[in-house]
C-alpha cells in the first residue's frame, strides 16, 4: 500500500482493497480510491511522506487477518521536514488469490512535550 501511494498508482485500490474498504485517517472516512486521492494531492501541493513499517503484530483466523503496527517517517514539505510516528491498523481477507485490506486505521502520535523551563 505505502509503496502505491508513493507512485500516486491509482490503479492500486482495485488490487489492494476490497471493494467495501474503507479508512479512518486525519479524522476522516474514506473509500479506497478517495485516500489515493489525498495522498496524489498532497504531492501535488509539493508534500512528500516515508513511511516505515515497525513491529507489526499480525493474527490470523480462517479468511480473515487483523495486523497492528507502528509507522515511524516524516512528512516534508521543500525543506521543511517533519518526524512523525503513526499506530495503524487493517484488517484484511483472503479472497482465493490473496489479502485484500477491507479496514484501515491511522493515528498520529503526538510529538513528545518538552520539559517545562527549569526554575
Amino acid at each position: 500500500m505505502y509503496a502505491a501511494l508513493t507512485a500516486d498508482d491509482a490503479s492500486a485500490p482495485g488490487r489492494l482493497f476490497t471493494p467495501d474498504f474503507y479508512a479512518f485517517d486525519g479524522g476522516k472516512r474514506f473509500t479506497g480510491p478517495e485516500l489515493f486521492a489525498l495522498i496524489k494531492d498532497a504531492h501535488a501541493a509539493g508534500r512528500s511522506f516515508v513511511w516505515n513499517v515497525v513491529a507489526p503484530d499480525v493474527h490470523l483466523a480462517c479468511d480473515v487477518a487483523w495486523v497492528t503496527w507502528e509507522n515511524r517517517g516524516s512528512i516534508a514539505e521543500a525543506t521543511n521536514v517533519k518526524a512523525m510516528t503513526w499506530l495503524e491498523s487493517a484488517v484484511l481477507r483472503w479472497d482465493g488469490g490473496g489479502w485484500r485490506a477491507t479496514f484501515f486505521h491511522s493515528t498520529r502520535v503526538p510529538p513528545p512535550k518538552s520539559p517545562p523551563p527549569a526554575e
